[in-house]
């Protein structure tokens, strides 16, 4: 059932998926992020939602990079995979080593595709380094995704600012 980057299983790498689920650790940062780019790119042609293996808390650094792109995420509450209410999701990208072995975990249940993307955890940075270096750190995080995401999906356009 797992599928690499792009080689989703039965479907050609750029077709959009109509639900994806990004999962990573905590919901705070990655995932987030990356439901919201996608939403952002695929509008109403994709249900984009974003879960983590245990809740964080929103994270302001997270809301500061995408707000610099056009994207608003100051309404995003974390929540956990187990809390999902509806889990009929045709793709599951998981963005952790720990999010990928519970996606995983979910193929045994539900006919899902699975792709790991594996992502840098910016909020390690938080307390190593100047808020400059940290705001980079995310902002790199949202560039690789957001790259990534025109790329597997084969959408086009830009940040809205």
């Amino acid at each position: 059932m797992e599928a690499g980057f792009g080689e989703a299983r039965g479907r050609p790498a750029a077709e959009l998926p109509p639900a994806v689920l990004f999962a990573c650790t905590m919901n705070a940062v990655r995932s987030p992020m990356a439901a919201a780019i996608l939403s952002h790119l695929a509008g109403r042609r994709c249900y984009a939602v974003s879960a983590g293996v245990r809740r964080g808390t929103p994270d302001p650094f997270v809301t500061e990079v995408m707000a610099e792109i056009g994207i608003d995420v100051s309404h995003h509450a974390p929540t956990t995979i187990s809390e999902l209410h509806d889990t009929s999701f045709d793709l599951i990208v998981s963005l952790s080593p720990e999010a990928h072995h519970q996606a995983l975990e979910l193929t045994r249940t539900f006919a899902v595709d699975v792709e790991y993307w594996p992502t840098f955890d910016a909020s390690i940075m938080i307390g190593q380094g100047s808020r400059e270096q940290v705001l980079a750190a995310y902002r790199g995080v949202r560039d690789a995704l957001f790259r990534r995401i025109k790329q597997r999906f084969g959408l086009q356009g830009g940040p809205s600012v």
